[in-house]
């Protein structure tokens, strides 16, 4: 099983509806902030479920919601058929947008499951869609020296201010014995230091900086803000 096949289905990551709709809805307060303006063109890429993405899209001209995940995209169309500024595209189709379109790309804890030569490709293919005075915005980032503990006091934080704690606590269980532990131990998640990613965008023509806060309720985990140079 790959994490692809392992996204591609129902998962006990969320505890409970709650857990979701928080999480989702915070993610979009988040990228809502960055959007620089009502026309602009936004990619969301990894998005996952992105219930709020309406939100999103309320703020901005259009907004591409890419999954790898085939069932997240079917349910993603179902779910915004109604709203004209959504379209819902496969990581596959990023390339036919227009180049150098896009004003903001929002990529939120995507890159913990894909190797480092694969971020560098995405790199590549992220700054030709930008604008010369487009962002690209790399969300919870692992850095090298957070443990799964950070992880789960994360959680437990958020979900007492979301009133969901005794499901999060049962919720950490299921998780222990579920394929996502499985998969974290035999694939592992990709961790980056600070100087590492802002290295990494310098060489693919970015002017890079860390941002003074993590997007979402994890505040171990880091956020990049990058334009073309």
């Amino acid at each position: 099983m790959s994490w692809r096949d392992y996204w591609n289905a129902d998962t006990p990551i969320y505890v409970n509806d709650r857990h979701k709709s928080l999480h989702y809805a915070g993610v979009a307060r988040d990228i809502a902030a960055y959007v620089p303006h009502e026309g602009a063109l936004v990619l969301d890429h990894g998005c996952g479920e992105a219930l709020s993405a309406d939100r999103v899209a309320a703020r901005c001209g259009k907004l591409w919601l890419c999954d790898g995940a085939p069932l997240v995209r079917e349910r993603l169309a179902a779910r915004f058929a109604a709203e004209p500024k959504i379209v819902v595209i496969a990581p596959e189709e990023v390339d036919s947008l227009p180049d150098h379109g896009l004003d903001l790309i929002v990529v939120n804890s995507l890159l913990q499951y894909l190797s480092t030569e694969e971020l560098d490709e995405l790199l590549g293919l992220w700054r030709s869609k930008l604008r010369d005075d487009g962002r690209l915005v790399l969300a919870d980032v692992i850095p090298h020296e957070t443990s799964p503990v950070d992880d789960v006091s994360a959680l437990l934080r958020f979900a007492w201010s979301g009133g969901f704690l005794g499901a999060a606590l049962l919720g950490l269980a299921r998780t222990a014995l579920s394929d996502y532990a499985k998969l974290r131990s035999e694939l592992g998640l990709t961790h980056y230091g600070e100087e590492e990613m802002l290295s990494l965008l310098e060489g693919r023509g970015y002017r890079a900086e860390r941002a003074t806060r993590n997007m979402g309720h994890n505040p171990k985990r880091m956020t990049f803000m990058a334009r073309p140079a």
